[in-house]
C-alpha cells in the first residue's frame, strides 16, 4: 500500500462482530480469558487494548516500522527511550530541541546518574568529537524546535553505527509524510503525537516506532511497567487524526512556504527560520531529506517588547502553546515552550526574547497573512 492508504487503512479492519468501519472505542480495564494462559491476545489494558493496538500499527505503517508503542504524551514516550540508558551512560541531543526534552534531560535524569551534552548536530564533525566511550544513544530532532535547523538523518545513522550506539530522531515536526527516519538507518523514531499526527488540538499522546526486535522488547516492558499509556479514546482520536495526515501536511507546506516568503518581505522582521527558504542554511538537505518544507516557522522581531506588541495585537492566530492543529498557534518560545532552558543557553542557541514561533494552520493563507500584517503595524 502507498502512504495515503496506510493512513486510512494501516491497523484497521472492519469490526468483526457489527462490520463498524471506524475502529471501535474498547472502554475496558480487563478480558474474559477461556481458561488460564488462553486469551484473545488481550488481558488487561495497561499492557494493551484494541484501540491502541491499531493506533500503534498504524503510525508503525507510515513510518516504514515494525513496531509501534503509544504513551500518554510525548514526553512519556521520549522518558521511555531515555530509560534505556543506564548511569554512567552518555547521550549527545540536538541543542535546539523542545524545551520539555532539555528539561527532563538535565533537570530530572541526570540526577540518576546520565549524562547528555547538548550540541549542534547539524555538525557532522561535531558530532563525531562529540562522541565519547560512553556513548549509548544520539537523540536528534529535525528540523529543531524552534529555529528549525535540519540534520542530516543518514549520516547520524552512519555515525551511530560505526560507534556502536542508538540512533533516535524525533520527526514531530516533519511527521512520516514529509520525512522518514527510519529509511535514513536511524533505529528509532518518536513523536508527540498531540502535534501533526492527530492534527485537531483535542488530544495528548507519545509514540515509538522501530524495527528493533530487542529495542521494542525492553521499550514495551518499560511501558507496561510503568503504565503511562495512551487511553482507549485519546487512541480513537488520533487514529481519526492520521487518516488525513497526507492532505493536510501538504496544505500546512503550501500555507507555511507563502507565509515565509511574505515574512522576509517585512522590514520589521530580522530574520525568519524556514527549512524552505533559499537562505536558510540547512535548505539544500530539506529539500533532499523532506517531501515539502512543512507548516513550522521561527522569525526574529528583535526585541521582548516587540514580541509582546506583536503577540498582543493577533486575532485569527492563536497564542498558544503547542503546534500542529488546522488552526495557526502562534508561540514566545523563550517565556513558553523553552523557559525551562536557562536564558544564557537560549539565547547561545537563537531562542531570543524577540523570537516567536508560528504553526501555521489550514486557514486561507490571505487570512493568516492579513492578521500578520495588522499585528506588525
Amino acid at each position: 500500500m502507498r502512504f495515503s492508504t496506510k493512513a486510512v487503512h494501516a491497523g484497521q479492519q472492519p469490526d468483526p462482530t457489527t462490520g463498524s468501519i471506524m475502529t471501535p472505542v474498547h472502554l475496558t480495564s480487563t478480558y474474559v480469558q477461556q481458561e488460564i494462559g488462553k486469551h484473545k491476545g488481550y488481558v488487561y489494558s495497561r499492557v494493551a487494548n484494541p484501540t491502541r493496538t491499531a493506533l500503534e500499527l498504524n503510525v508503525a505503517a507510515l513510518e516504514g516500522g515494525k513496531h509501534g508503542l503509544a504513551f500518554g504524551s510525548g514526553m512519556a514516550a521520549i522518558d521511555a527511550l531515555f530509560h534505556l540508558l543506564r548511569p554512567g551512560d552518555h547521550c549527545i541531543v540536538s541543542h535546539n530541541v523542545y524545551g520539555g526534552t532539555y528539561r527532563i534531560a538535565k533537570l530530572v535524569l541526570e540526577d540518576f546518574g546520565l549524562s547528555f551534552d547538548f550540541i549542534d548536530t547539524t555538525d557532522l564533525a561535531l558530532v563525531r568529537k562529540s562522541v565519547r566511550r560512553s556513548t549509548k544513544m544520539i537523540f536528534v530532532e529535525t528540523p529543531t524546535n524552534p529555529t528549525m535547523e535540519v540534520t542530516d538523518l543518514a549520516r547520524i545513522a552512519e555515525i551511530a553505527k560505526n560507534s556502536g550506539f542508538i540512533s533516535v530522531a524525533d520527526n514531530t515536526f516533519a511527521t512520516p509524510y514529509l520525512q522518514r527516519p527510519l529509511e535514513s538507518g536511524i533505529d528509532v523514531v518518536v513523536h508527540s503525537l498531540t502535534k501533526y499526527l492527530n492534527g485537531h488540538s483535542d488530544m495528548l499522546g507519545g509514540l515509538i516506532v522501530t524495527s528493533s526486535d530487542p529495542l521494542a522488547e525492553r521499550l514495551r516492558f518499560y511501558q507496561k511497567s510503568t503504565g503511562g499509556i495512551l487511553s482507549p479514546f485519546d487512541s480513537w482520536l488520533c487514529l481519526r487524526g492520521t487518516k488525513t495526515l497526507p492532505v493536510r501536511m501538504e496544505r500546512h507546506g503550501e500555507n507555511a512556504m507563502k507565509v515565509a516568503g511574505w515574512l522576509i518581505r517585512q522590514k520589521k522582521v530580522k530574520k525568519v527560520y524556514y527549512p524552505g527558504l533559499p537562505s536558510h542554511p540547512q535548505h539544500a538537505l530539506a529539500a533532499r531529506q523532506m517531501k515539502n518544507f512543512g507548516g513550522m516557522i521561527a522569525f526574529e522581531l528583535g526585541s521582548l517588547a516587540a514580541a509582546k506588541a506583536f503577540l498582543k495585537r493577533v486575532r485569527l492566530c492563536s497564542l498558544a502553546e503547542s503546534l500542529g492543529g488546522v488552526e495557526t498557534l502562534i508561540t514566545h518560545p523563550a517565556s513558553m515552550t523553552h523557559a525551562a532552558i536557562p536564558p544564557k543557553q537560549r539565547r547561545k542557541i537563537g531562542v531570543t526574547d524577540g523570537l516567536v514561533r508560528i504553526s501555521v494552520g489550514l486557514e486561507d493563507v490571505e487570512d493568516i497573512i492579513e492578521d500578520l500584517r495588522k499585528a506588525l503595524r
